[in-house]
């Protein structure tokens, strides 16, 4: 009779990339420490305008996300997109990406007019839709969109939003 040999299977390797969700914390120690509290709650765009005025002297378009929790305080500042004099490319998966990892509840976005002029343009009222459809998909509501120049523009007081 002959004598069997049991297979052993082949042993295979499999190789995964996997993305692990990281985000870091910065400590900023200056004397004069009144630019963002911490747990600063915001209730109204003036607030914006006030803690991101310093961008009415950039000479290139910063765009940022304001990422708040359930009772609107800060949870974390996200510079999403820096551009050029005119113009910041942004994309809704950049700004959500970021959102997301801090379980933001919901965003404020801002952005300066290195002009002066804060009167949102074409560009500036289409991005602002696809992101508020985008945050209603995911569950992230957009609160207000502040644009800052030589004075603001809220997207919410004018009926953008």
């Amino acid at each position: 009779m002959p004598i069997e040999k049991e297979q052993t299977p082949k042993s295979r390797t499999i190789r995964l990339k996997q993305i692990r969700a990281v985000y870091e914390t910065l400590t900023i120690k200056e004397e004069d420490a009144h630019y963002l509290k911490p747990m600063t709650r915001f209730s109204a765009p003036e607030q914006v305008f006030d803690t991101f005025s310093f961008l009415r002297q950039e000479t290139k378009e910063y765009f940022f996300a304001l990422h708040l929790d359930g009772k609107n305080r800060v949870c974390c500042v996200d510079e999403v997109s820096v551009g050029s004099l005119n113009q910041s490319i942004v994309h809704p998966r950049e700004v959500f990406k970021t959102a997301l990892l801090s379980s933001a509840a919901a965003i404020i976005l801002l952005h300066n007019h290195p002009t002066g002029d804060p009167n949102p343009s074409r560009e500036d009222i289409e991005i602002t839709r696809r992101l508020k459809e985008a945050g209603d998909i995911l569950g992230v509501k957009v609160l207000d969109h502040v644009i800052i120049g030589d004075s603001f523009v809220s997207f919410v007081e004018r009926g953008l939003l």
